[in-house]
């Protein structure tokens, strides 16, 4: 199997000034080839630092991909790096990425300067993939055995995320040129309802029994749970996908409550396999989720098929006066309480004239005298069968007890119209 390594270029990754999501993006794409990617890397704006990092990284790995450092301004020493690391006697003007240059300077009314210029120059030990999203080129520098003891490439993307992963295709399509790529075959199952630990203790024995070449990970979302995931590197595809199928049918029977889709798959994105087609539609009241809920569902394509919309009633007035919440049930059970979330599911129902309703009420955090209650939410969920309430707590910070929240909403909502599907 190919090993690659994965390096960001700069300070403001080493300082946090901004995170780093290309690595992730990089890394799947790398693995959907059967290429481990083995380490990821950030190295600091220093000359040296970046040659002798890359160096290490070339002799240990088969692809060394880097993003960043490839800006136009004079604090971007990555490229005269590069060129020194890669022996190259000086530099030329790449016409295809100076087109590329014109093109954006053009479209947004600005002048070409020679520091644009400069961006379309590179070191003559390199080819070039245009990048056709930004200024700076994608160079791409290949090393025989003689300089790191085997044949490895290094390629480097920009730090924008959109246009390092816009880029992507391109070095895929390159590697697959250069290197005799294996096949690999996933498997995916999405889990929900229970934690990690308490998952991998119920699985323990089905684990164990695995093929020893079936390789299974394990990878939480708050927003998704727990994906399951089995690999299997080399051999026929259909025939593997056949067999990781067979594994997870084996799994019904210990956790199969908690299995809401047997792909890489979302509960959103769930929900709208549920609903689309089906005649029936979708409507959420939320309070402590602000909206979450439905930003979740419309990230779907084609939502607007089953999702009506919602009302974010903040506010115990908003409650009353459009969703019908009694001020009775708010005085003696409180706001955030079975009683109310369940009139909150009711009272969006009854007024966008929905199959089904979700609802949350809830304390996000420790505010005034409700620490007791931080973290804990009524989800209300209403449809033709009737109408239901499920309390959940969760003791973290406010912006993940909102994604939790959120998640939970939907899948209480899922497994009610799968109950109903029966």
């Amino acid at each position: 199997m190919y090993t690659a390594s994965i390096c960001t270029i700069g300070d403001e990754i080493l300082i946090g000034q901004i995170v780093d999501t290309n690595s992730s993006h990089i890394s799947r794409a790398l693995n959907s080839l059967g290429i481990r990617t083995g380490k990821m890397l950030s190295i600091g704006d220093d000359k040296q630092s970046i040659i002798s990092s890359l160096e290490q990284e070339l002799r240990g790995n088969d692809i060394v991909i880097t993003t960043g450092g490839l800006g136009p301004t004079k604090d971007d020493i990555t490229k005269e790096a590069l060129a020194e690391l890669s022996d190259s006697q000086g530099s030329y003007i790449h016409q295809g990425q100076m087109e590329v240059i014109q093109r954006i300077l053009k479209s947004r009314g600005i002048e070409m300067l020679d520091i644009n210029r400069l961006q379309a120059c590179v070191p003559d030990k390199c080819e070039i993939i245009v990048n056709k999203l930004g200024t700076a080129p994608i160079m791409v520098f290949r090393f025989d055995e003689k300089r790191f003891g085997h044949k490895c490439t290094l390629y480097t993307l920009p730090g924008v995320p959109f246009e390092a992963i816009g880029a992507l295709e391109d070095i895929i399509s390159d590697i697959k040129q250069h290197y005799s790529i294996g096949s690999i075959t996933h498997g995916n199952i999405m889990i929900y309802g229970i934690a990690e630990s308490a998952l991998a203790k119920k699985i323990e024995k089905w684990e164990e029994a695995l093929p020893k070449e079936m390789h299974l990970a394990y990878l939480p979302n708050l927003l998704t749970g727990v994906k399951l995931r089995l690999s299997i590197y080399g051999g026929d595809e259909s025939s593997n996908e056949k067999r990781i199928r067979e594994e997870f049918s084996k799994l019904n029977e210990l956790i199969g409550d908690y299995i809401y889709s047997d792909k890489e798959d979302s509960l959103e994105g769930r929900i709208g396999s549920l609903l689309r087609g089906s005649g029936r539609t979708l409507c959420v009241a939320e309070s402590c989720t602000g909206g979450e809920i439905s930003h979740l569902i419309t990230t779907v394509p084609g939502a607007s098929e089953y999702y009506l919309g919602s009302v974010t009633s903040y506010s115990p007035n908003v409650k009353e006066k459009l969703l019908g919440v009694s001020h009775e049930s708010i005085e003696k059970y409180g706001i955030v309480s079975s009683q109310v979330a369940a009139e909150m599911a009711d009272g969006v129902r009854k007024l966008l004239g929905c199959t089904y309703s979700v609802s949350t009420t809830g304390w996000a955090d420790s505010y005034g005298d409700k620490f007791e209650e931080a973290g804990t939410v009524w989800v209300g969920i209403s449809g033709p069968r009737g109408t239901r309430t499920v309390r959940f707590n969760f003791k973290n910070k406010r912006a993940i007890n909102i994604q939790r929240f959120a998640a939970s909403a939907l899948n209480e909502l899922r497994k009610m119209i799968e109950e109903d599907d029966k």
